[in-house]
């Protein structure tokens, strides 16, 4: 069955996956006991070889790889289905999926041997365990109320953080973590966990309804937060099977696809531009069209059954190719790169340590005084690029800093028209009738929010391709001072051992490989995330400046902004609206009176906005560049430390005791062979699950 085989190939692939992370875990721990047990026995023989920051690099890798999850988050406005999706998908009737309920709180579903929710609260209260039934019970409302709570700019649950599901379902212990996310509204879009959750994702699964295709809601939130981010995004249009019922005649098959081709087209015109990679429109790819409510039914009735017709075959398809070949081989190739790091600094320090064991205490010295000429070269690499960074930094600080200002000061030159698309939910003349007047002013003050935080958005979207492009630029400058770096290392080498050091050859080694580490790590190609999330290590690769900025972009304030804004905005624009007649005509007079003060007032305010705000920008922006600074400057200077405490090791143990040759020369001997035999594994494993899926 079509189905059995798409759900049955996924659960296999995770485990195959599962499984290579698994194996290449262990490897990395066997090369980091192998490494670690020389480096102790150096200490009553020859001396260290200096390898502790290879030894951290693959200690954190080896970690993250056994706990690897593929993070999937789950995103999508109120009664969109999807807690019944979620339930199809997984084949339980697990999460609150009734007509009537909305989940209120964010729920990571993960793995555990025994069911259970776990709700972590972010006032310092101790977590609290709970069973399905009070989860649900306690946790979700009525649509009705979520809306209200929403025009109120209020939450549900405002000292709770997230909530953890633990159940033993297959999908998720072969490696599936996913985050619900309750509605999109702006409250919970600026919710920073919430946001640090789609820059932390392997793949977003957005959910739409057929029903209602492409709403003014769900348009605003992939414009503020996903366009142009660079985030797999898979669209979700559930419901699908509603569409023939919503016709007078659901029999007719002229009139079923006359529909769906309609409801295709409103789609695609809305999607496509969120379905392009490296200039490759991989649509098909990334919209499916599904009747989760089916596939649930089904499922419940038998967890093998045929989901054709219902798109779950193709969708889990789909995922399964994204998760298990492209970012399964991304993620564990890290992993090869840092073991193949690990093996050649190894050998590298063992080609400099043999010659060096026949020099007597005098000559070694001698040695050692030679290079410092070099070594000096080597700090002289890392303050360039240290100041290339700084210069960078600046000005980025100032260029972004001063668009904001601009940006803000220009608001009041395009409003009238800018704030157009927001007015069709203000219903004037309720305002000149005192019992509606309250909530005319929640839906100016709405329409404001709406306005601001697109616009800030907006200018968001643009600041982050400029940071990105300065990272690139860097990127390419830390591969030259790596290339400069490694040839001042050889030098050091031929000088130490009197001997020409061998260029590495191997074809499969790509000039990436041979960079040292830590121009690997300043070209983004290495990530080493100690961060969390929910209690998981983060997904995102290479630096992780998204993060720093949204830290920050949060603080920024453009909920601060919204509220200074609309404050002073519905004063006078109230007073406005009173000194009009009452009457339909006076209504389209009304409106242009709101628009004409409300620019008044916000121009009033922009340069005090600007001023305030820019500073933190700039701020935010330096603090990037200062990150990836003091990560490659603290990687570089531990290089040229280990280097030079490999030379002082030996020289010290030299002048303290007699090293017998012959040993050293055996115990390098095994240590290089174990280390290799290690890595061979790696390759092998790696190279096995390229082969399989050809």
């Amino acid at each position: 069955m079509v189905n059995q085989v798409a759900t049955d190939r996924f659960i296999e692939d995770l485990e195959r996956v599962a499984q290579v992370r698994s194996e290449m875990a262990m490897c990395l721990q066997h090369l980091s006991e192998t490494i670690n047990k020389a480096e102790l026995d150096g200490e009553s023989s020859s001396g260290k070889l200096s390898l502790e920051r290879d030894l951290e690099d693959i200690d954190i890798a080896s970690k993250n790889l056994k706990k690897g999850v593929f993070r999937l988050l789950v995103l999508g406005d109120m009664k969109r289905g999807k807690s019944t999706f979620l339930n199809a998908l997984i084949g339980e009737n697990l999460l609150p999926s009734d007509v009537n309920p909305c989940t209120a709180v964010l729920t990571v579903l993960r793995y555990g041997s025994e069911k259970k929710v776990t709700i972590h609260f972010n006032d310092g209260k101790k977590p609290q365990q709970l069973d399905f039934q009070n989860f649900k019970y306690k946790y979700t409302i009525d649509p009705a109320e979520a809306k209200k709570l929403e025009q109120e700019k209020k939450q549900a649950f405002p000292d709770v953080d997230y909530a953890v599901v633990e159940y033993p379902l297959t999908l998720l212990e072969k490696g599936i973590e996913i985050v619900d996310s309750p509605g999109l509204n702006d409250t919970e879009a600026r919710n920073e966990l919430s946001l640090g959750y789609v820059n932390n994702c392997h793949a977003i699964l957005f959910v739409m309804r057929a029903s209602q295709p492409c709403t003014l809601g769900e348009r605003r939130y992939l414009e503020n937060y996903i366009k142009g981010r660079g985030l797999s995004v898979f669209f979700l249009i559930n419901a699908w099977d509603q569409v023939k019922e919503s016709l007078i005649d659901p029999d007719d098959v002229e009139e079923i696809k006359s529909a769906e081709n309609r409801l295709r087209q409103v789609f695609k015109a809305n999607l496509a531009e969120y379905c392009q990679v490296d200039g490759q429109n991989i649509y098909d790819e990334r919209v499916f069209e599904l009747s989760s409510i089916q596939a649930l039914r089904l499922r419940l009735k038998n967890p093998q059954a045929d989901l054709s017709g219902t798109g779950f075959p193709d969708f889990m398809g789909a995922l399964n190719t994204f998760l298990t070949r492209e970012r399964a081989i991304a993620e564990l190739r890290q992993a090869r790169t840092l073991a193949r790091q690990a093996v050649n600094h190894t050998r590298e320090a063992i080609g400099r340590r043999i010659p060096l064991l026949d020099q007597d205490v005098e000559e070694l010295k001698t040695r050692i005084n030679s290079v410092e000429p070099e070594f000096k070269k080597l700090t002289n690499i890392r303050d360039q690029f240290q100041r290339e960074i700084f210069t960078t930094r600046d000005t980025q600080s100032r260029k972004i800093s001063e668009s904001f200002r601009s940006y803000v000061l220009n608001l009041g030159n395009t409003f009238e028209s800018d704030f157009l698309r927001y007015q069709p939910e203000l219903k004037i003349l309720d305002f000149l009738s005192n019992g509606k007047r309250e909530a005319f002013n929640a839906a100016l003050q709405k329409a404001f929010e709406q306005y601001m935080t697109d616009k800030c958005a907006a200018w968001t979207l643009t600041a982050e391709k400029d940071i990105n492009a300065a990272f690139k630029e860097l990127s390419r400058s830390a591969a030259q001072y790596g290339a400069s770096y490694n040839q001042v290392t050889e030098q050091i080498t031929e000088k130490l051992t009197g001997k020409q050091v061998k260029v590495n050859t191997n074809n499969s080694n790509t000039e990436e490989d041979n960079a040292p580490s830590w121009a690997k790590w300043a070209m983004g190609l290495l990530s080493l995330s100690r961060g969390n999330l929910a209690g998981f290590a983060m997904a995102g690769a290479g630096f992780d400046w998204k993060n720093i900025l949204l830290n920050y972009f949060t603080v920024i304030g453009v909920g601060s902004i919204i509220t200074a804004v609309t404050g002073i905005l519905l004063g006078p624009i109230g007073f406005a609206l009173l000194g009009l007649g009452v009457g339909v005509l006076q209504a389209d007079q009304a409106r242009k009176e709101l628009v004409k003060t409300a620019k008044k007032e916000l121009i009033k305010y922009l340069p005090q906005v600007a001023n305030e705000k820019s500073r933190t920008v700039y701020d935010a922006v330096k603090e990037c560049f200062d990150s990836y600074e003091r990560e490659v400057s603290k990687r570089i200077n531990d290089d040229i430390t280990a280097r030079k405490s490999e030379l002082d090791n030996l020289l010290k143990q030299k002048e303290t005791r007699e090293i017998n040759r012959e040993s050293e020369l055996k115990r390098f001997k095994t240590l290089q062979e174990n280390v290799i035999f290690q890595l061979q594994k790696i390759e092998t494993a790696y190279s096995n699950l390229l082969a399989y899926y050809g």
